[in-house]
């Protein structure tokens, strides 16, 4: 695929990249200056109860059913493969890539609620298509995207995530892929026909409890590897100017969120620039564009400062004993160093949790780029009984050639959403001024 080895060579991740640092140049670094500004229009708020209308859900709930589609298996195994790729210092350039990308994550979230709009329903819809269409008037980069976004929710989104769960589980405790596989269209099911309320309900709560029991988890691991925790940072550090290690951080950190088959395989760890988490970010009771951008500063951090950096410790803390491996058995080693036999299971669980939050998450995606294109409410059920037969399928199929379309419908979702954030820039800075005025 010339494409695709195309755009995940060096001059796309230059054009990613670039993009985040022309954002934190034209909003004056407010991931780094405003902090402050930043919790009160996030947990500060979620925490006082200011949040949510009736009939709507919450900044909250959007940004953390947002946070269901990038939180994946990538975070467990994509971690290992930057490092085994690049080498220790491979972690330090996760760390920078992230702070930029919160800028990019953030310019795109505003100009989803600043050109939303509501459907027949009375529902506020959004997303790259709307500012591609109402913004720059180029509905052919709409459709164009749209398409892709689709296309892409049945491959990263349902297949490949039902079949990273399903082999888990079927290792940790012999339970057969088909019955898991099922067992995730069933219980995906029941939640995807509830809407977006239903998502963002079950989002609200199963995302927050399997990622402190994930964290918890490392934190432990961390505690008996306290000694080996400064050698770690060390070789980050030391390890972080090396072409290699730099080459291969910045792949890690932008195709950490998925579990790769293979090096030059995978997909965007937090999603910044990719163009979905915005179409969640949309159906908020957001009070203003900007203060609901500011969610996307919050979800980089969690999803790659902290996630990440969290599992990429856990591996280089525990020593070098473990040649050969990579992904999830790099992980699962880690972890086995001190929770022994019972690594495998809590693994599988994680794993699990994880796949069945990122498919509820990015069904929404899919079904809303879907009705972009076709507003018919026939579409959406037949939309939704394929997506879930997808998960039920990808469980059992070998997806090798599904990784590769996920990763080539990806970039082709990203390519035009980063080209139309960029000539909305204007948008983006003057819309950021309004608030700031508004302060």
């Amino acid at each position: 695929m010339a494409f695709l080895e195309l755009l995940t060579g060096p001059a796309f991740l230059l054009f990613l990249a670039g993009a985040g640092i022309f954002f934190t140049i034209l909003l004056r670094g407010i991931q780094f200056f405003h902090p402050l500004a930043v919790w009160r229009e996030t947990f500060g708020r979620m925490l006082s109860g200011k949040e949510r209308k009736p009939g709507e859900i919450s900044p909250f709930q959007a940004a953390i059913t947002a946070l269901a589609g990038t939180l994946g298996t990538g975070n467990i195994a994509g971690v290992a493969t930057a490092v085994v790729s690049g080498g220790p210092g491979a972690v330090f350039w996760m760390w920078a890539s992230s702070l930029f990308a919160m800028a990019l994550k953030y310019a795109e979230i505003l100009l989803s609620v600043r050109f939303r709009e509501k459907n027949t329903a009375g529902e506020p819809i959004g997303g790259p298509m709307y500012y591609m269409e109402k913004g720059l008037g180029c509905r052919w980069m709409a459709v164009w995207f749209a398409g892709a976004c689709v296309a892409a929710s049945f491959g990263v989104g349902s297949m490949t995530q039902a079949n990273a769960a399903a082999q888990a589980v079927q290792s940790a405790f012999s339970v057969p892929q088909t019955v898991t596989g099922l067992g995730l269209a069933v219980f995906c099911g029941l939640v995807l026909f509830g809407g977006i309320k239903r998502i963002a309900g079950l989002t609200e709560k199963l995302v927050p409890l399997m990622a402190t029991g994930y964290l918890a988890a490392s934190f432990w691991v961390l505690f008996r590897h306290a000694a080996g925790i400064p050698e770690a940072i060390r070789l980050i550090l030391t390890d972080a100017f090396d072409f290699r290690a730099a080459s291969g951080g910045l792949l890690g950190f932008i195709t950490s969120r998925a579990v790769r088959f293979g090096v030059a395989r995978g997909v965007f760890s937090n999603e910044a620039g990719m163009g979905s988490a915005p179409i969640i970010h949309a159906a908020a009771d957001a009070r203003h564009p900007a203060a609901q951008a500011m969610w996307g500063i919050v979800e980089v951090f969690l999803d790659t400062t902290l996630m990440c950096s969290v599992t990429a410790l856990v591996i280089l803390s525990g020593g070098s004993d473990a040649a050969g491996l990579d992904g999830a058995a790099l992980t699962l080693h880690a972890f086995s160093s001190v929770m022994g036999d019972g690594a495998g299971a809590f693994l599988a669980i994680s794993i699990l949790f994880f796949a069945a939050a990122s498919i509820t998450g990015w069904s929404y995606c899919g079904e809303k780029a879907l009705e972009y294109c076709f507003p018919r409410k026939w579409l959406r059920n037949c939309y939704r009984f394929c997506y879930l037969s997808a998960a039920a399928l990808g469980a059992v199929l070998p997806l090798d050639f599904v990784w590769n379309c996920s990763d080539l419908l990806n970039l082709s979702m990203a390519v035009p959403n980063v080209t139309a954030v960029l000539l909305l820039s204007p948008v983006v800075l003057s819309v950021t001024a309004d608030y700031w005025k508004r302060k």
